[in-house]
């Protein structure tokens, strides 16, 4: 008798928690909200080795579905997989979770000798292969995240060159393609700002810009703040992606008005955004991440989806 009543209890236990559960994701917004998998990245470095699922992982991809995030963008391509895991496995864990898989930042970047020469060779078959990778699992963005300041305006015109081209065979297997600023970009190559050179040398068909990139934290702030510039007016081109930042969890340091961010974000012709957390002031970065996709649900000025 007393098992059946310790049974009983547990069972009552159990059934009580899953139904608060429920009602809780019940009572959630419902709004298309990317997380990029980069703010996560001390719970995912070093995940699913030797062919094993970590368990960490996979309760990750749950704990995320679960906070409200509907999609995820990735930062770990490597070697023809992501976090240890091939593209069909990544895609089947995100789905088995409740997320899609949106986006990825990933890059290969050029040897000296390829920048002085100009020859995407090897380049193009490395991005081949990555393009083939990222469409078996699911990727309808591929953004470059990052590019050094060219030590002269020729280097910076042949990487334009290579943006375009990569963004050019993307096209062609139905991806976009796009660059994630961040503040360096906005410094001075032979008398011209690197931003500008890069907008100016690209091709929309082929290359849209991740505006918004790092909004706070070292991007469109920080030119004026350094002195590259007196004033940033913020420019999109092609389909686009926003990355929205904070100094902390988002909405939570007081000093990024989202809400004219996303009250314009139908005039700029915002498809979806990210998410991503450089640093938290919550007990974990799980908080973190929690607390941010909660301010984004319960903002009024935040759209249930703005894809077209």
């Amino acid at each position: 008798m007393r098992y059946k009543v310790y049974f009983s209890a547990l069972l009552a236990a159990v059934l009580m928690f899953s139904t608060n559960s429920y009602a809780d994701n019940l009572a959630k917004p419902k709004k298309e909200v990317c997380i990029q998998l980069y703010s996560l990245r001390t719970i995912l470095d070093g995940v699913n080795k030797d062919g094993k699922v970590s368990e960490s992982y996979t309760k990750l991809l749950k704990d995320l579905a679960d906070m409200g995030y509907t999609s995820v963008e990735t930062a770990n391509y490597d070697n023809g997989k992501f976090y240890g895991r091939t593209p069909q496995q990544f895609k089947e864990d995100c789905e088995k979770a409740g997320l899609k898989v949106l986006s990825a930042h990933t890059n290969r970047g050029l040897s000296d000798q390829e920048l002085a020469s100009g020859d995407f060779t090897e380049a193009m078959k490395w991005w081949k292969q990555c393009i083939a990778d990222h469409k078996a699992a699911g990727m309808e963005y591929i953004v470059c995240p990052w590019m050094g300041v060219p030590k002269t305006m020729k280097d910076l015109l042949t990487q334009c060159k290579y943006l375009n081209e990569i963004g050019k065979l993307c096209k062609q297997s139905g991806i976009k393609f796009g660059y994630h600023n961040h503040s360096h970009e906005f410094q001075k190559v032979e008398g011209k700002t690197m931003y500008d050179v890069m907008l100016e040398n690209t091709n929309p068909e082929y290359v849209f810009f991740d505006v918004l990139g790092d909004v706070v934290c070292g991007g469109f702030s920080v030119p004026i703040r350094q002195g590259y510039a007196d004033e940033v007016v913020i420019v999109t081109s092609g389909e686009k992606m926003f990355h929205i930042k904070d100094y902390r969890e988002i909405g939570q340091s007081g000093m990024v008005g989202y809400d004219a961010i996303f009250n314009n974000a139908d005039k700029a012709g915002m498809e979806n955004f990210v998410v991503e957390l450089e640093q938290s002031e919550a007990p974990s970065i799980v908080d973190g991440v929690r607390i941010s996709i909660d301010y984004l649900l319960n903002a009024d000025f935040v759209k249930s989806s703005y894809s077209k």
